[in-house]
């Protein structure tokens, strides 16, 4: 027989809303980790350089959910990158007075991302130079490099665009 305990905190349990988002949240991750953006690509291997890295995935993944009309899953979703970034930052040393300014830049960099990879993606802006600007810096890029990351998103925009809200909100980033 189940004790009264359990019955009370299965009653009592509420569910993160988010959770159905961590397996995306975390197919979105491990993209951004994958070393071909570093080598072939030339992304910065830095904590800035990851960062946009994975800001440039996740932007995708945003906007595809925009998309399907799941504005509240790209809310969630952003939580969880913030939420990750707030313990990324703490894991760094960075104090708790200061934290709050790095997600407030870290959150205002993501929204121009978003709005720089949205024009590029579907209003016919120039993701190349986008990628110069947001996840090179404005640094000196070969060419060769920036058409690899612009053809690895291209190809992965492409490929979103075909998935399911299901699949998407599974992982499947392809």
């Amino acid at each position: 027989m189940p004790s009264s305990s359990s019955f009370l905190q299965r009653l009592l349990r509420r569910t993160d809303p988010r959770d159905a988002l961590r397996p995306l949240y975390r197919a979105v991750i491990a993209e951004g980790r994958q070393p071909h953006w570093y080598l072939e690509g030339a992304a910065p291997d830095t904590l800035d350089g990851r960062f946009d890295m994975i800001v440039a995935i996740l932007a995708q993944a945003l906007i595809r959910l925009e998309q399907q009309g799941g504005s509240q899953e790209s809310v969630w979703l952003t939580e969880l990158f913030v939420d990750d970034m707030d313990g990324q930052l703490r894991q760094e040393g960075v104090g708790d007075v200061v934290v709050g300014k790095h997600i407030g830049r870290m959150v205002s960099a993501l929204g121009g991302r978003i709005s720089a990879y949205r024009d590029a993606l579907t209003g016919g802006a120039d993701l190349a130079e986008a990628l110069r600007r947001n996840l090179y810096r404005g640094a000196p890029v070969t060419d060769a490099a920036v058409a690899h990351v612009e053809g690895g998103l291209r190809a992965r925009w492409t490929r979103m665009g075909c998935l399911t809200r299901d699949a998407l909100l599974a992982g499947d980033l392809g």
